[in-house]
């Protein structure tokens, strides 16, 4: 069963210095039929204006996964960690028991990035945070996982959640297949392009929840940037 979630369709927020839109619902007055997907309960498609970001606040008992589309991703934490994330990288915070941290734009150009919240295996823990680049080139017609919370997937950043979370790049022709069975739902965004997914068209930006299908078949109908949430 595929679940198309359209651009247009998706709650969101105009702040002046962030624009958002919320794939999942976020608030009691949200769209009702963009429900969490197992442990898959935030992901938000967020654009913050030159000099602004997130203040400090604080997070627990939460993944949080952030896939940095376009310009320089800043953060700061109440670990001591601090980084500069650019576009294609990922950045993976592992809350715990609590975390402070703030996020901002540090480039000169609006900062375009995926927030995708995972709720963990077990509450508590010491928090973490981590970053790695992921070359678009070695995602070139195929799915690479960016952040995993199973064993065996070497190279991604670790997560403690019962997900993955993977990207690819498919050239216009290109076809991917995505093995799920019954019992896995995963969730797709097109970053960019446009794609068939087991062959229904899904447009830039969209979103679509797949659940008790054996396999997503997905071929570009142009250059796309795909990324998924493999919810288990």
């Amino acid at each position: 069963m595929l679940t198309h979630r359209r651009w247009e369709s998706l709650d969101g927020a105009e702040l002046g210095w962030l624009r958002a839109k919320h794939h999942f619902v976020v608030s009691a007055d949200g769209n009702p039929t963009h429900a969490a997907l197992g442990p898959l309960i935030v992901w938000n498609d967020d654009e913050i204006a030159v000099g602004s970001g997130f203040p400090m606040h604080g997070h627990r008992d939460m993944e949080i996964i952030t896939y940095v589309r376009q310009g320089l991703l800043g953060h700061r934490d109440t670990l001591g960690s601090e980084g500069t994330i650019p576009a294609g990288d990922v950045q993976v915070m592992s809350a715990g028991r609590g975390i402070r941290h703030a996020e901002f734009n540090r480039g000169e150009v609006p900062l375009k990035l995926y927030q995708i919240w995972l709720l963990p295996r077990e509450a508590g823990g010491e928090p973490a945070w981590g970053t790695k680049p992921f070359p678009k080139g070695d995602r070139s017609g195929r799915f690479v996982v960016l952040a995993s919370g199973f064993a065996g997937d070497e190279g991604a950043l670790p997560v403690r959640a019962d997900a993955r979370v993977l990207g690819a790049m498919l050239k216009a022709g290109e076809s991917v297949r995505h093995e799920l069975g019954a019992a896995r739902r995963a969730y797709l965004v097109v970053a960019s392009g446009r794609i068939e997914v087991n062959g229904e068209p899904v447009g830039p930006l969209d979103g679509v929840a797949i659940a008790k299908v054996a396999a997503a078949q997905i071929s570009a109908l142009e250059d796309s940037e795909l990324v998924m949430v493999d919810a288990g």
